[in-house]
């Protein structure tokens, strides 16, 4: 059977180590861990499936998905915007920022792409769009690796042990593929967000006193 190439495409853009510096952000979930909203296993898998079905990993789906359908670089922008007008706290804002400015530096300039000044998940659905990357696939990959880093932080944050963390993204992972066929029309009127108490974490976290993430 021959090799997808494009399965290695993406494998390399969503791995720990492209450098787009995923490791220093937590969406949030260190602010949880900090009011007391996230303590162990049960309320962290609890945490990260609203967030999926819910928050920030049904958003980016849709903003990627709207990305790599748009047809022309005008519409590309007019997702971002609304990319950045959604985000729930300054952090994230620049969460989204940061990571999609890095992207957009590293991608760039090995696939020789223009997609700078995107926020993270519209620069993976433009990316994918101009690479002729399947849709589907880029979002589900996505969402897994957003996972994998906030369980990677959890770890960092409480006690989670490998075993636990990776049995843990096992079982979320299924969730993945589901909402990446959920969003799959990129349809923005469909945009909502109602894990609140995830996106009051992010505000706190604004302000919190002993940080290890930047957000």
């Amino acid at each position: 059977m021959p090799i997808d190439r494009g399965v290695l495409t993406l494998t390399q853009w969503l791995s720990p180590a492209y450098p787009v510096g995923a490791f220093a952000y937590s969406c949030g979930l260190e602010g949880a861990v900090d009011l007391g909203q996230v303590a162990e296993e049960a309320s962290l898998e609890a945490w990260l499936r609203d967030m999926l079905h819910h928050g920030a990993g049904h958003g980016d789906a849709l903003f990627l998905s709207a990305a790599y359908r748009a047809d022309t670089p005008e519409d590309v922008a007019e997702v971002d915007a609304t990319a950045r007008a959604f985000a729930p706290s300054r952090e994230r804002l620049q969460e989204a920022a940061h990571l999609g400015a890095a992207f957009g530096k590293i991608t760039g300039a090995v696939w020789a792409q223009d997609i700078d000044g995107l926020t993270y998940p519209v620069a993976v659905g433009r990316a994918a769009r101009l690479a002729g990357l399947p849709q589907d696939l880029t979002t589900a990959m996505y969402l897994q690796a957003m996972l994998s880093n906030l369980l990677a932080a959890a770890q960092r944050l409480m006690p989670l042990g490998q075993s636990a963390a990776q049995a843990m993204l096992h079982r979320l992972t299924p969730l993945c593929s589901a909402i990446a066929v959920q969003t799959a029309q990129g349809d923005l009127d469909t945009l909502s967000s109602t894990s609140f108490l995830a996106d009051i974490a992010s505000m706190h976290h604004e302000t919190q006193y002993s940080r290890i993430f930047r957000t």
